[in-house]
């Protein structure tokens, strides 16, 4: 399932991101907390991705409309079937970044201290 879902998804190494990209962080709140957040991301919890991205959905965060959005998980599998069923959806430029929260980290990107969790979960802007 996970060969197939990457065959029809664009898939980024965390030094090939760019200013053009919108990066959607999947994780938990907890795992957040615990390993910080990449300054800039937009946490939407993986329960509620879908209609947060479908605009049409009346649960939409207007914040990922238009946007080419990149999925963060942690080690970049959750978010590869992720981002499958965003172009399911019809969100075809939607992504994932490869080895996911924990690769990013690894190539010395920027990392913050997670902000503490409020509102509408997957309702916030970016980071």
């Amino acid at each position: 399932m996970l060969v197939e879902a990457r065959a029809r998804i664009a898939r980024y190494a965390p030094d090939e991101i760019g200013a053009d990209v919108l990066l959607v962080d999947l994780r938990s709140n907890d795992e957040r907390a615990r390993d910080g957040i990449i300054p800039g991301s937009v946490h939407v919890p993986r329960s509620v991705l879908e209609w947060r991205c479908d605009q049409e959905s009346g649960y939409a965060n207007p914040v990922l409309a238009g946007r080419r959005l990149v999925l963060v998980c942690a080690h970049g599998h959750s978010s590869s079937l992720a981002a499958a069923s965003l172009v399911e959806l019809g969100l075809h430029d939607a992504g994932d970044l490869e080895g996911g929260f924990e690769a990013w980290r690894d190539a010395g990107l920027p990392v913050v201290a997670a902000p503490e969790p409020h509102g509408t979960p997957g309702m916030g802007e970016p980071e």
